[in-house]
């Protein structure tokens, strides 16, 4: 249904976004190749947000019995409230024309408040508890191994999860159908994960954002026709760490999300090397943009990460091995 929905808006959507002139500002000390893709319609977020909200609404109603719909909703809830926050960013940056945005401050107290929500909700209404399941354990303990964090571990370590892989997802969103295609790919084993947890509401919310991104990925894959813009990113990496809280699988996030972690890592290995000694670790951060300006096409790099993340998917889904 998301697919579909996505597929049929997104050309109806489009030429408005351009008429609207919300197009894609390009930086000039980004790859010289991107500068043609300058007034290309972002915030195409919209399109597939719309779609995961009318598939979730429809199927998670009261009349149809399900389990787990309850954190169904809790996860759609945050994936629109992490697009929120992007819609807000992308509109004062492109609608108002205020090249920075949401302040740096203003964009993660919001992030901050919701996962926090998220946490509170978790353990005060779900009753999901406070322990983390430790990935690969099943093949050395039956049942697996799992570690209780405590209210206010599990608070904080929410709260990282959730605002990491949101930030992560937005970093990696930097080249065509990159970060759609990358989640598409992330969301399948959490889709196996949630109905292996009897959380079917849950499965069924990551179906919609999987069919929206897959729907997206027509007019966002390289050339692009459209970009999902932060509206899209925030809401695609909220989605991700909702729903890895709610089926106690947050480390396993950092394994099916491999590639995200690595974005967000090289950003960081490069913001602290230029600032203790002056020098570069990569050409240009997000890694992505390292292998760009080492001579490979952008279809390559989007190819290399689409395979990267498949494989730490299949790695994500063996360490459930014996694990309940």
């Amino acid at each position: 249904m998301a697919f579909a929905i996505t597929a049929v808006l997104a050309p109806l959507f489009i030429p408005v976004l351009r008429r609207l002139k919300f197009g894609q500002n390009v930086r000039d000390d980004g790859p010289a190749s991107h500068l043609k893709k300058s007034g290309t319609p972002t915030m195409g977020g919209v399109i597939f947000l719309v779609a995961i909200a009318i598939a979730g609404l429809t199927l998670l109603r009261p009349k149809i019995p399900l389990p787990g719909a309850t954190e169904g909703l809790v996860v759609l809830a945050v994936t629109l409230g992490f697009g929120l926050i992007g819609f807000l960013d992308d509109f004062i940056k492109i609608g108002m024309k205020r090249s920075l945005g949401l302040r740096a401050r203003e964009k993660l107290l919001g992030q901050i408040i919701l996962a926090l929500g998220l946490a509170y909700i978790a353990v005060s209404v779900l009753g999901r508890g406070t322990d983390v399941v430790i990935p690969f354990s099943g093949f050395f303990v039956d049942n697996g191994l799992r570690y209780d964090l405590g209210l206010i571990g599990f608070l904080l370590f929410t709260t990282l999860v959730v605002v990491g892989t949101t930030n992560a997802v937005n970093l990696t969103d930097g080249l065509d159908g990159l970060a759609s295609g990358t989640t598409l790919v992330a969301t399948l084993p959490f889709i196996a994960i949630a109905l292996i947890s009897d959380k079917a509401g849950v499965a069924l919310v990551l179906a919609a954002v999987a069919g929206g991104c897959l729907g997206f990925l027509l007019y966002n894959r390289y050339p692009a026709k459209v970009f999902m813009g932060d509206t899209g990113s925030l809401a695609l990496g909220g989605a991700l760490g909702a729903a890895a809280v709610l089926t106690r699988s947050e480390l396993f996030l950092v394994i099916i999300g491999g590639v995200f972690v690595i974005e967000a890592l090289s950003v960081m290995i490069q913001v602290i090397s230029f600032k203790t000694t002056g020098k570069r670790v990569f050409r240009m951060s997000p890694l992505h943009h390292h292998f760009e300006l080492g001579g490979w096409s952008e279809w390559r790099v989007v190819l290399t990460f689409w395979l990267a993340a498949v494989i730490l998917a299949v790695v994500g889904l063996a360490a459930l091995y014996n694990l309940t």
